[in-house]
């Protein structure tokens, strides 16, 4: 019996550690997705929708096979309807919120520096953070705030940080703004989420939603959808089988096992990976203070991280 325990904790260290493999996996497949948007030569709306929609295809094929989730849906509909209702809602919200991030950034683009709509989107981890402890009521140690403070303040200085430098806002930093806070919804929605839901359904009826408003917010700015070239139907690809199926199938089975509150702050590598990433594909180079705001943010990642069971 005394070997229970022992076992237990070995499960449970070993899940934890396949879940932080997982989204530091999802982290790298994401640094290429602003990439994929530079490279697309499209608006960015229909980029979105395009990555959203062939994910969702492909995420249907294998449903036949998901018995595990039919048997689970039968038994709810059968003793509970309501909770299949709320079985079903968290997914289809969390895709509204990330339909609503996807499309508010790639409006800010539009109208506003890239280095600042990624750095104001990237704040998200504060949203969440606030909401775990003024609603979630969940302790916080200080080494989880100062790895807090510390991602974000290294993830201003690689972006450059224009928007503190000047911090008068225009339109386009407040619609950042506003995705950021759709942003840190989003991993909310999908940590409560996923404990009723496996990784493949959730994510298949959330890429659904967030592909339902992606289409009506296309279709109500007039965009194009067709005529384009072979390089950008690639492109389309690619964004939907790394970043998309990839990216976020390895961050929403991550979010199974893993607190909002440790992987947001993880997400924030990935803006500070793009711009290293940035100097052999594009050309660009870093200055000494980059790379410096590069070793901090991930300093703070690395504090965030060992604080989870700390803060939990």
């Amino acid at each position: 019996m005394s070997d229970h325990p022992i076992q237990h904790t070995r499960l449970a260290l070993s899940e934890r550690g396949l879940a932080v493999l997982a989204l530091l996996g999802g982290v790298a497949a994401l640094t290429l997705s602003p990439l994929f948007v530079r490279w697309a030569n499209a608006p960015g709306l229909v980029t979105s929708l395009y990555r959203m929609s062939i994910t969702a295809l492909l995420l249907a094929l294998p449903l036949p096979f998901w018995k595990s989730a039919a048997v689970q849906v039968s038994r709810l509909v059968k003793a509970k309807p309501a909770g299949l209702a709320a079985m079903l809602g968290w997914p289809l919200l969390a895709g509204l919120f990330s339909g609503m991030d996807h499309g508010l950034w790639s409006s800010a683009v539009e109208r506003t520096t890239v280095a600042n709509a990624t750095l104001l989107n990237y704040i998200a981890p504060l949203w969440v953070a606030l909401f775990a402890v003024l609603v979630w009521k969940q302790r916080m140690k200080p080494r989880f705030w100062l790895g807090l403070l510390l991602t974000l303040g290294g993830a201003a200085a690689v972006l450059g940080g224009s928007a503190l430098v000047r911090p008068q806002f225009t339109a386009g930093d407040w619609l950042a703004v506003a995705s950021s806070i759709f942003y840190g919804g989003y991993f909310l929605l999908v940590q409560r989420g996923r404990r009723h839901m496996d990784t493949l359904p959730f994510m298949w009826l959330a890429t659904l939603s967030s592909g339902a408003l992606l289409t009506a917010a296309v279709i109500w700015f007039r965009l194009p959808v067709t005529g384009y070239s072979t390089a950008t139907y690639i492109t389309f690809i690619l964004a939907a089988l790394i970043s998309q199926l990839g990216g976020y199938f390895s961050i929403t089975y991550a979010l199974g096992r893993l607190p909002a509150t440790v992987v947001t702050p993880t997400m924030v590598a990935q803006p500070v990976l793009t711009a290293l990433l940035s100097v052999p594909t594009t050309g660009e180079s870093l200055i000494p203070a980059q790379i410096l705001g590069g070793a901090i943010a991930l300093l703070g990642i690395f504090l965030v991280n060992t604080s989870q069971s700390e803060s939990m």
